[in-house]
């Protein structure tokens, strides 16, 4: 890319413009989180010199997994004083919603673009495509003279460059280590004591009485739940604790005047149906920030205000940038909500959830800070999936058990059971998500309102959760591409498929003979989300059983393996699991054989197989061997040690 192109993109002023071309295309190697063992050093990046009296300080305090269970949003149970003191000294946002879980979320925080743009980065652990302009947004910090520290989370899903972002990245970074006092900072401090790995250990003991809990209707009240929302709540205690330190260390340190500071959640949590789930209890966070007195005219309110529109993790990076006086960046997709580009308020915000490590689902939602309003583009795939780390969780576990004990209540069950193709859900006064109102007629102008916002936004966007992981469609530049694909149509025919109506098969049958991969691939899956009302596309999915995209083959097998074709379906199922070339078709084709149980059975030697030779070489993330080691587990009547214990096949 031309140095003129690249700077239009990046919308950078003139003293980014004296910077050799080659320092802002510099490429880092991403860490890990936790196993980012070492500091990474940014590079060098020549900048202005600028003084902290001109230029504000900004904190980032960043907790994992938690909803807003905090006494300043009016939670009774918490134990949270110096959170409740921030918010009010600063500016509390009640409508702060993010992704459901970290990777995709910390992938729209560092660049301003939503995940669902640069496939595959919509998805839990993965390697989004990213295009080549395309920078972290401290960059820009950097080349405006700013210190970047981050520590120490990089799971950005993409190959975004660390060192060039950040100064310093990892355990030991602060903002206490920039070479001049007077260089103003950006510093991001992740606190993981509230990750969802805390509620796996048995015998850490809770400050909190678990019979005092508040136990919310969708969930089964039982010993085990009670005892994690007990636990929970004393991780909250912690993190107010780690918090009120970070604070101190800031006013020790004469900077408390200078320094605009953040509290967030990266993603809600952590209990069942809420981290992964697009409901209120996995997507809507706490947001909180101080403005010094020195810098309060860069707030969007008075101390001690509460704001109710709506903002997102998209707002993020332009909402820095603007506080920083640096010019956001054209390409970025989100709205600045405070400083000088301020812009006016979301009308409605936009939330995705697609693969979750080895499961498949694919869910969008959209509010307008009243309502949220959920498309689930897979009805027939249940809510709940046997997925190993969630199901680590004592919760899920003893959830599993009265499902198969048949002991759930009508209201514990409803999560628990198949999908509607729709949900609508008013905040205020169903905070629990347990009241759907798709089929209310005095919400259905606010039904369709948001149904075409949420279309709107999948169009605007080329939404790659649209096409199948591994296609050749997937990534910023290719799926962006003029006619790549018919993103409309393509959108419409999902949302038909989600209907799972059978007066809509013609169209899935006519979109089987496209020439465009993600239209056959609907127009498959929506012959499988019809199950045996789709026997009138038999033969027309006879034929795709050899399609060229292997994606579309394996949707045509589930969708014939549902028709009674079990003989026919099998051996394609275990052509693209074994095929090491596209991991994401074989992430597919694993899953379906999951989800066919027992008429799975037959294919069982070649999955042993296929398992031996997946553990004998790859590392890393192989989301194929665990759904292999399940499905082989529940096929030989193995009970499912620690993970699903009584649990069995949903």
């Amino acid at each position: 890319m031309q140095r003129r192109e690249f700077l239009r993109r990046a919308g950078v002023g003139a003293a980014a413009a004296l910077l050799p071309l080659e320092l802002l295309a510099a490429e880092g190697k991403q860490g890990r989180g936790k196993k980012a063992k070492q500091a990474v050093q940014g590079v060098d990046i020549a900048a202005p010199k600028i003084s902290s009296d001109d230029k504000p300080n900004i904190l980032w305090l960043v907790s994992e997994d938690n909803d807003p269970f905090l006494g300043c949003f009016g939670d009774k149970t918490a134990r949270t004083p110096t959170i409740d003191k921030l918010a009010g000294e600063g500016v509390l946002f009640e409508r702060c919603f993010a992704q459901p879980v970290c990777a995709p979320s910390r992938f729209t925080l560092i660049s301003g673009m939503f995940a669902v743009g640069h496939g595959p980065a919509q998805h839990m652990r993965a390697q989004g495509k990213i295009p080549s302009w395309l920078k972290g947004f401290p960059t820009y910090l950097r080349m405006a003279g700013y210190y970047t520290s981050n520590n120490a989370k990089t799971d950005y899903n993409s190959p975004i460059s660390v060192p060039e972002a950040w100064n310093e990245c990892g355990k030991q970074a602060h903002w206490n280590k920039r070479g001049e006092p007077k260089q103003p900072f950006f510093s991001v401090f992740n606190h993981e004591v509230t990750h969802e790995s805390c509620l796996f250990p048995e015998n850490e003991p809770a400050t909190f009485d678990p019979a005092k809990m508040r136990i919310p209707p969708y969930q089964p009240d039982t010993p085990e739940m009670r005892a994690d929302w007990a636990r929970y709540y004393t991780r909250l205690e912690k993190l107010d604790g780690q918090l009120a330190e970070k604070l101190r260390d800031l006013e020790q340190a004469g900077l408390a005047e200078n320094t605009i500071v953040f509290y967030y959640s990266d993603n809600g949590g952590v209990l069942p149906r809420s981290k992964r789930f697009l409901q209120e209890s996995g997507t809507h966070v706490p947001l909180i920030i101080r403005f010094p007195k020195k810098w309060q005219h860069l707030a969007p309110a008075a101390p001690g205000a509460r704001i109710q529109a709506p903002v997102s993790f998209v707002d993020f990076a332009p909402t820095v940038l603007s506080l920083a006086g640096v010019k956001i960046p054209d390409y970025m997709q989100g709205r600045a909500f405070a400083g000088p580009a301020k812009a006016t308020p979301n009308e409605t915000i936009f939330i995705t959830r697609d693969r979750m490590d080895e499961r498949y689902d694919m869910m969008r939602m959209v509010s307008d800070g009243r309502f949220i309003y959920i498309r689930n583009f897979r009805p027939d795939v249940p809510y709940v999936q046997p997925l190993e780390y969630m199901f680590r969780a004592r919760g899920y576990q003893t959830w599993a058990r009265l499902a198969r004990e048949g002991k759930l209540t009508p209201a514990t069950a409803q999560f628990w059971g198949a999908k509607p193709g729709e949900e609508l859900y008013e905040m205020a006064s169903d905070p629990d998500s347990v009241k759907n109102l798709v089929g209310d007629s005095a919400h259905k102008a606010t039904l369709d309102k948001l149904r075409s916002a949420l279309r709107q936004r999948m169009i605007d966007l080329k939404d790659n959760g649209l096409l199948p992981e591994g296609s050749a469609l997937e990534g910023y530049d290719a799926s962006h591409a003029a006619g790549a694909w018919p993103v409309e149509r393509v959108v419409d025919l999902a949302c038909l498929a989600s209907d799972r109506n059978a007066a809509n098969l013609p169209a899935f049958i006519a979109a089987l003979d496209e020439a465009s991969e993600p239209l056959r691939w609907w127009g498959a899956q929506g012959c499988t989300i019809l199950r045996e009302q789709a026997a009138p596309s038999e033969a027309v999915l006879r034929k795709h059983l050899a399609d060229v995209s292997g994606a579309v083959a394996v949707a045509a097998a589930e969708a014939l393996a549902h028709l009674g074709k079990v003989t026919e379906a099998l051996p394609v199922l275990e052509k693209w699991l074994a095929n090491g070339e596209n991991q994401g078709t074989a992430q597919i084709a694993a899953n379906v054989l999951d989800r066919l149980g027992e008429q799975a059975r037959p294919a069982l030697p070649a999955m042993k197989r296929i398992l031996a030779g997946e553990k004998g070489g790859k590392g890393g993330q192989n989301y194929p061997q665990r759904i292999l080691e399940h499905s082989i587990a529940v096929l030989e009547g193995k009970k499912l040690a620690l993970v699903y214990p009584d649990f069995g096949h949903l």
